[in-house]
């Protein structure tokens, strides 16, 4: 491996769980906006789907906005393959 790239951390890593429980459910990414009591954007929705990696404050209030949503209780391991 070259040195450089010794240290680049992958940022995008695929579709994630979160997208096909969300489409299971029938949820789009404004509903967990509107439950969420953090302010929390559509954007950090579409990006947590999509796989960008997110810090782990990002995940608790994505986490937090589904398990409030659907009256829930998913872990972060269910919706993050990362």
């Amino acid at each position: 491996m070259d040195p450089v790239q010794k240290h680049v951390v992958e940022r995008n890593l695929g579709e994630q769980p979160i997208a096909g429980l969300m489409a299971q459910l029938g949820l789009k990414p404004h509903d967990l906006v509107a439950a969420s009591p953090s302010p929390i954007t559509h954007k950090l929705i579409a990006r947590a789907c999509k796989g960008r990696r997110l810090t782990p404050y990002s995940q608790a209030l994505v986490l937090d906005a589904l398990n409030r949503a659907t009256e829930g209780k998913h872990r972060l391991n269910e919706l993050f393959n990362y």
